[in-house]
């Protein structure tokens, strides 16, 4: 039976596989860090050589080794890490972190989340208030919503259990090498166990527990 200690960071994340490791620190949930992304940014950004990131104007730091194509904007604070790729009119509003390899393709929207390395939103996603891990890809179209219709307080629910988050603005958490199919919208507080796979089109809320196949909302097996 699923329950809150499935969300945990220990099991959705491989902390070495982001500049942003130090933020989780003493924190349980991942969804407990959405508020601290801005103000670590910025400390982070204090502390990395200029050899290797550029510094510009509004606490922006970006890897030399980082391809940002010239339509992209990139509102700060952010970090854009190594190898990273940010491409053809990207938009970036701020507090985002952007993992080394990471592709943030055409027409996709950041704001306030953490990109673990070789993430992948390539075309015309919408990512805010989130945490995707290792690997995570969401196909094109694919969105986290991050705010409730009737604008109450996110809860995470996973199985039996609940989690009031207190938190207004809340997307996605997806653990490490999810896979979101297409024009899939992730409702707020939904958390997504490693390496499962959502079907296209979906409608997602919840928690899906780790290595299973979310086909719909009564209808999510295990792959093995």
């Amino acid at each position: 039976m699923s329950g809150l200690q499935d969300t945990m960071i220990k099991e959705l994340y491989t902390l070495e596989e982001t500049i942003a490791k130090d933020i989780f620190l003493g924190v349980t949930y991942p969804w407990e860090v959405l508020s601290r992304i801005k103000d670590f940014i910025v400390a982070l950004g204090e502390t990395l050589p200029e050899e290797k990131y550029e510094r510009r104007e509004g606490n922006i730091w970006i890897a030399r080794s980082a391809k940002v194509f010239p339509s992209a904007y990139i509102g700060g604070p952010a970090i854009i890490d190594e190898e990273a790729e940010i491409r053809h009119c990207a938009f970036i509003r701020g507090s985002a972190i952007v993992g080394k390899g990471a592709v943030v393709g055409n027409s996709t929207e950041l704001k306030n989340v953490i990109l673990f390395n070789k993430v992948q939103v390539p075309h015309y996603n919408y990512v805010g208030d989130s945490i995707l891990g290792y690997k995570a890809h969401m196909g094109a179209g694919s969105i986290t919503s991050n705010v409730k219709s009737d604008k109450t307080l996110v809860v995470v629910r996973a199985g039996e259990e609940t989690y009031e988050t207190g938190l207004k603005k809340f997307g996605a958490m997806l653990g490490d090498q999810v896979e979101v199919g297409c024009n899939s919208v992730l409702n707020p507080g939904t958390v997504i166990g490693k390496d499962s796979n959502v079907y296209p089109t979906s409608m997602v809320r919840g928690f899906i527990p780790a290595n299973s196949i979310y086909k719909k909302q009564t209808e999510i097996t295990a792959k093995y």
